[in-house]
Formats: structure tokens, C-alpha cells, sequence
């Protein structure tokens, strides 16, 4: 009998299982030398895209003023509302709870005061103000550093994501200006330099995506790339992304960094000062996403950008 005359009844042969991605090594020694050397040249010359994570601000290695992870946020809110013991560590389920028992203002009176410290720029926000080329930055902790490190020009423009619960217009982000004004976002795309800060800033208007309700709508649309600003996905299309003092050990950091470098070129290179405390999750991540996983540190990282721009 044909394949043709075979019953109907037959049992259709499953699809071949999508085969996962190893789990990729971290890089060390020469192999590690070659890519963060090709990084910085990358940065040097434009084709690649800082992005930062909280860790710059432990770089000075003093007393940070405010807190660099979602964890120590969660506890910074805690002393202001105590959250029920079953969330108390997540970031965005503690804020939830305080909008919904204090209210929204209230939350953001709260974030406002955790991060109103003026945090004094590392030597790598310093060192990324000065690269000429460089066409976007994107920036995902609340502080005002690298605001603060490019003071020194004037050639930019901030978009910072905002929280849509106290708006009336249908608002995903807000732009800003070097002084702080709010632009129109068809000045966007003069800007020499664009730094995107998709969880929102203190400065200079306190914007703030940081409870549950505000991932809503915007992981709702964020497939589609509704909340990601045009402006963003121009320059990110012909770049690939540096992670720097990032990690990714929450679905919520993961599943917002996807989306930012969505349809980018590559390379990507993420630059990882304790391989060891790398989770599962986050090398499944960079394995997904094609990322390099790096050993370095970030002090090490400076210093070949400084000496590559000398």
C-alpha cells in the first residue's frame, strides 16, 4: 500500500523536539581578552550599545547611598510599609502592595525618597559620556549617575518609560531633554546621543515602573514593541548590546531585556564579575539571546576603554 492509501486513522508522527541551546561557558584568558577587546571596540566606535545594570554604582567601592538590586529596593519600601512575609523580598510585589493599601502617590513618595541621594558617577559612566560615537545608552536602575556623567555635553536626549496609572493620554514614555525640560519626541531624533531609561528615573520627574500593575499593559504590548520608542529601535537596529554590572536572575529583568534588544544585530557581550554566581536561568538566558557570557570585572572593563579612547 502507498503512502497514499494509508488509514486516516494513523497516527500523525510528532514534530521534531526544538533542540535547546547548550548552556554556554562563561569565557576566560585569551578567548575572554579577544571579545572584551572587541566590545570596547565597538563602544569606541558606535556599533554597539551600552547597557547598564546597577552594579556601576558599587564601582567606587564606598557606601553606596542608594539600593543596587531589586532585593535591597524591596527592603528599602518595607521600612516604609511592611509587606506580607510570603513577598517581602520582590521588588515588584512590595510595591504593588503599597499602591494598593497606600496608594499610588504614596509609592511614589516612597521611591522618590529611596533614591533622592545624589549618586556620584563611576569612572565607566564617565568613561561612556566621552565616546563621541556612541549613539544610545540604556540605562535600567532609577539613579541619576549617568545623567549626571553627561553633564559635560550637551549633544543628548533622555526617554525615560513611565508608569501609565496617573495618565490620562495613552503614554508609554516621556522625553527629556540635558536640562531636564520635556521635549517633544520629534527631537528625539537630532539627538547625537540617546540614553533610554525603560523603568523610568528619579530624575528628573520621578517616573518610576517598578509595581506589578505598571508591567501590565506594558508586557501586554511589549511583544508587539508598542512601548519601545521608535527612536530606540532605529539605533538599535544595526548595533549590538554590551551588559555591564547587569543580571538577569528574574523573569521581570529577562523578559524587559528580550524586548530592548529585539531585532538588533549583534553581537552581544555580557561582561560577568562573579561567573559563580551566575544562575541557570541566566546562562539559558544569554544562550537564548546569543549573548557571550565574559568573565571581568568592571574596573578591568574601564580601564581598556580608557586606555583604548587615551
Amino acid at each position: 500500500m502507498s503512502d497514499l492509501a494509508a488509514p486516516l486513522s494513523a497516527p500523525l508522527a510528532a514534530p521534531p523536539a526544538r533542540a535547546r541551546a547548550p548552556l554556554p561557558a562563561v569565557l576566560t584568558g585569551a578567548e575572554a581578552d579577544a571579545v572584551l577587546d572587541a566590545a570596547v571596540e565597538g563602544l569606541v566606535t558606535g556599533k554597539a550599545v551600552p547597557f547598564l545594570g546597577p552594579g556601576l554604582l558599587a564601582m567606587s567601592g564606598d557606601t553606596v547611598p542608594v539600593p543596587t538590586t531589586p532585593e535591597a529596593v524591596a527592603a528599602a519600601l518595607n521600612r516604609f510599609t511592611a509587606a506580607p512575609g510570603r513577598i517581602r523580598t520582590n521588588m515588584w510585589s512590595v510595591a504593588q502592595y503599597i499602591e494598593q493599601r497606600r496608594h499610588r502617590r504614596t509609592l511614589i513618595a516612597n521611591m522618590a525618597e529611596i533614591f533622592a541621594p545624589m549618586v556620584a558617577p563611576s569612572p565607566l559612566h564617565l568613561a561612556l559620556a566621552r565616546l563621541e560615537h556612541l549613539s544610545m545608552i540604556v540605562d535600567t536602575w532609577y539613579d541619576g549617575a549617568m545623567r549626571d556623567a553627561l553633564s559635560i555635553r550637551d549633544d543628548w536626549a533622555e526617554v525615560q518609560g513611565v508608569t501609565r496609572a496617573l495618565e490620562t493620554f495613552d503614554v508609554w514614555w516621556r522625553a527629556y531633554g540635558p536640562e531636564g525640560q520635556e521635549i517633544a519626541p520629534s527631537e528625539l531624533e537630532a539627538a547625537r546621543l540617546l540614553v533610554y531609561k525603560p523603568h523610568g528615573a528619579v530624575i528628573p520627574s520621578k517616573n518610576f515602573l517598578v509595581a506589578d500593575s505598571d508591567y501590565v499593559e506594558v508586557l501586554t504590548e511589549i511583544d508587539i514593541q508598542s512601548p519601545i520608542p521608535q527612536a530606540v529601535k532605529d539605533r538599535r537596529a544595526t548595533r549590538g548590546f554590551v551588559f555591564l554590572g547587569c543580571r538577569f536572575h528574574d523573569q521581570m529583568l529577562r523578559t524587559y531585556a528580550r524586548q530592548i534588544i529585539k531585532r538588533s544585530k549583534g553581537p552581544h557581550v555580557v561582561v560577568v564579575d562573579r561567573p559563580e554566581d551566575l544562575t541557570r536561568n541566566e546562562l539559558k538566558f544569554f544562550a537564548d539571546q546569543l549573548i557571550v557570557p565574559v568573565a571581568a570585572d568592571l574596573a578591568s572593563f574601564t580601564t581598556r576603554l580608557q586606555a583604548a579612547t587615551a
